[in-house]
């Protein structure tokens, strides 16, 4: 093999038996985008889990679902995320045993998803049954809390909305098969549905005041005074 021809080998050393470097399906700007999208994915939704968690006020049975939903986006955004990116753009050095392309990988990935997928089931559910049959939904539920039920219903239906339109292509790619669909258009699916993990956080800043201040208590650090928790 020519010396020229090593240069886009993954492993020059290796001539007879390393694969051929991958070649970028978007510039090098989209690569970076990609990868700040993930880490800001990871940042958001660690912030969702640290202010259910930490927050008594805020340990509801919805925000459990959300906060469920938030670590599964905390997987995606720490795990999926980058891998995809690294898959098609540089060289796979983690084995053959966790191979980018093979079954290992997408066993994870398939696991990972189904959870942000059974998630937004249960969230679906939780308001249907908060909506059309609110007097057994708690036995505790003031007339007050009952109005706060319906509006939070209205706003997990941004969520809900917002998933399914993420979700919608990568549902598209699943049934057409790869037969079918060309690589780009199937590459761009992947990412716009692990794009909604980014989203959430989005949608919980916007439409849930309750998040805002805990992430103002957070940052600052007020979190770590005595009753904070309260």
């Amino acid at each position: 093999m020519e010396v020229e021809d090593r240069d886009e080998l993954c492993f020059p050393q290796f001539p007879n038996t390393s694969c051929w470097k991958p070649s970028p399906p978007w510039p090098p700007t989209v690569t970076i985008m990609l990868y700040s999208m993930s880490l800001i994915t990871v940042v958001l939704n660690l912030l969702i889990i640290i202010s259910i968690s930490h927050f008594r006020k805020l340990h509801t049975h919805t925000n459990i679902l959300l906060l469920s939903l938030a670590v599964t986006d905390f997987v995606v955004g720490l795990m999926l995320m980058p891998v995809e990116v690294l898959r098609k753009t540089s060289c796979w050095f983690l084995g053959d045993y966790v191979d980018g392309s093979g079954s290992t990988y997408t066993i994870v990935a398939t696991i990972i998803t189904s959870a942000s997928i059974g998630t937004i089931v249960l969230i679906s559910v939780d308001r249907y049954v908060a909506i059309c049959d609110p007097l057994h939904y708690t036995t505790k539920v003031t007339p007050k809390a009952k109005k706060s039920e319906l509006k939070a219903a209205r706003k997990l239906g941004v969520l809900v909305l917002g998933f399914l339109m993420c979700f919608a292509p990568y549902y598209g790619v699943i049934i057409a098969g790869p037969q079918l669909i060309i690589e780009s258009s199937a590459t761009f699916a992947v990412h716009l549905y692990y794009s909604n993990s980014c989203l959430n956080p989005v949608i919980y800043a916007f439409f849930y005041p309750w998040f805002r201040k805990a992430v103002k208590q957070i940052v600052t650090l007020q979190i770590l005074q005595p009753g904070s928790s309260e």
